[in-house]
């Protein structure tokens, strides 16, 4: 592969290809070949032959896009495939004294065409040659050059985006250029056992999962969120183990909390029971995960399942609050207790009042309710977006819970 000169060096390698094979024609001797903008190719006053070489677009190789170079990398390492470019040159002819007499830039580009149609490959010796220090010679691709029929339609995008006069060209393809990518390379040490006492690979005759997976987990009394010491029913497979732990996560914690697993546990099925430790364990959104533990065998984790631990009001239900001039002010005690940042509100019926600010952890809130009216309303606490339980789903059909209510007078 070649460094980041490798451009640069094919452009001067094309020019030196072209001045070495038009100069050496007596009519042509006082041709150059330059390498500017087409706005800028003929300076004012320059009546010389001249040949323009212009790399007008660079695109994307498609063959190289993403192949690695053979033998850059070994079975098990991460190679970055190489930057692979088709460049696009645009040769501009003009010719002595802008052609009056003779058509010179017409005997320039056929000159021109006809040396690079007899180099359609740049050798290594031409590329080395070119620029110091490039390595673009080296490269396992060698750099074609391919003659590109360009429509009427392209000339005149071409020519007018730069804001100047036609004048006679023809386009050129040089492909492939490589240059190497800087990033490092990941190489992992060989493989030297493949398993325990390398013995190899462990197959199954079926489709399921060969690791330990969490599948879901199952409130008491079909509810879809838990409570503070509430048993839960954890589903999967592979879960059997010697020692079994299961880790809630929570963003709010500076560090996940662990608990075992209840006794009784079987390959499917995990029975663990929240601690009611309302000051540690802040309602919310869990990611549960389960730690297995086996004697000879390294520890394994399952994926995280999310589990909303739903706070509770605890105050004395139902209850009643008057109203004073329109407005009334309701105090309740709740479990497990609110920290500072939670988003904690109040849903009285179809109505929702924010908790007044809090600045430590605690389990009192105070809700100012405003522009209210008499009535009996029943009440939700939600925490981070989980709401306290107020369906009784032990019940067929489920009903609401009656002590869940305020009665404002």
């Amino acid at each position: 592969m070649s460094n980041s000169l490798a451009i640069a060096a094919v452009t001067a390698t094309l020019r030196n290809l072209l001045h070495a094979g038009i100069t050496n024609e007596p009519d042509l001797a006082d041709a150059s070949i330059t390498m500017q903008p087409l706005d800028r190719a003929r300076t004012n006053g320059n009546n010389a032959n001249q040949l323009n070489l212009f790399l007008y677009h660079v695109v994307p190789n498609a063959t190289w896009r993403n192949q690695t170079m053979p033998g850059g990398s070994r079975s098990g390492e991460t190679a970055f495939p190489p930057l692979g470019l088709n460049l696009y040159y645009l040769l501009t002819a003009f010719g002595r004294d802008n052609d009056v007499q003779r058509p010179f830039s017409h005997q320039l580009m056929g000159r021109a065409m006809s040396v690079l149609y007899d180099h359609p490959l740049l050798s290594a010796d031409e590329i080395k040659a070119s620029i110091p220090e490039n390595d673009l010679w080296a490269q396992l691709e060698r750099v074609r050059i391919t003659l590109q029929p360009f429509a009427v339609e392209e000339i005149a995008k071409l020519w007018t985006g730069f804001q100047t006069q036609y004048r006679l060209s023809v386009a050129y393809e040089a492909a492939v250029v490589l240059i190497e990518s800087t990033r490092q390379a990941k190489t992992p040490l060989p493989v030297i056992m493949r398993g325990p006492a390398d013995t190899g690979f462990k197959a199954q005759g079926n489709l399921q999962s060969p690791f330990a997976t969490l599948s879901g987990i199952t409130p008491p009394n079909g509810q879809s969120t838990a409570l503070l010491g509430d048993t839960l029913n954890l589903n999967g497979q592979l879960l059997s183990a010697d020692s079994i732990r299961v880790r809630f996560n929570n963003f709010r914690l500076a560090a996940p909390h662990v608990v075992a697993a209840n006794a009784g546990n079987t390959d499917s099925q995990i029975m663990v029971t929240i601690p009611d430790a309302p000051a540690t364990w802040p309602a919310g959104v869990y990611g549960v995960s389960v730690v297995l533990q086996s004697k000879g065998t390294p520890d394994r984790t399952t994926e995280e399942v999310p589990l909303a631990i739903a706070p509770r009001i605890t105050s004395a239900l139902p209850m009643g609050e008057a109203i004073t001039h329109g407005q009334a002010t309701l105090a309740l005690t709740c479990s497990p207790n609110v920290v500072p940042g939670q988003r904690v509100s109040l849903l009285l019926g179809d109505r929702e009042f924010l908790a007044n600010p809090f600045s430590a952890s605690t389990n009192q809130l105070t809700f100012v309710l405003a522009a209210v009216e008499p009535g009996t309303f029943f009440l939700r606490l939600r925490v981070e977006g989980v709401d306290s339980q107020l369906i009784d789903r032990s019940q067929t059909p489920p009903v609401f819970d009656t002590k869940q209510q305020v009665t404002l007078l």
